[in-house]
């Protein structure tokens, strides 16, 4: 008798579990599909644009203008539309991934005590320049 009454009451539990998890996964799976949201046609077009935290390259630009390097660089590397992501800025040095529509052209190392700038294309162009700048 107490067996049958061990294993009813397992068997309850094991149900009881079993229920619960499907009902959990269910849940995450409509909560994922509810959290999706549903674009017109009008707003994919709109979202093209620049949202208001990204930087577009001329602002990007505007930022790092005033930096002693900066002019150094764009006369290396050339004036188009290059996104200047900085790696690195501490006391002794500050190092920039360059990119040009998402592809890494250039990393920039330049080193504050001693005002070198080395300058260096990624993709199998190695070193392009390596000196001190005024």
């Amino acid at each position: 008798m107490y067996k049958s009454m061990i294993a009813l009451v397992a068997a309850a539990t094991m149900l009881t579990a079993c229920n619960s998890n499907e009902t959990d996964e269910n849940s995450k799976e409509v909560t994922e599909k509810s959290e999706q949201p549903v674009q017109t046609v009008d707003e994919q077009v709109t979202q093209k644009e620049p949202a208001q935290n990204e930087t577009t390259p001329s602002a990007d630009h505007e930022k790092w203008s005033s930096l002693p390097e900066y002019g150094k660089i764009i006369e290396q590397i050339g004036s188009e539309d290059y996104n200047f992501n900085k790696e690195t800025d501490n006391d002794n040095k500050r190092v920039f991934l360059i990119d040009l529509k998402g592809e890494k052209q250039y990393k920039t190392i330049f080193v504050k005590n001693t005002n070198r700038l080395k300058i260096v294309k990624i993709n199998g162009g190695g070193e392009i320049f390596n000196e001190v700048i005024k």
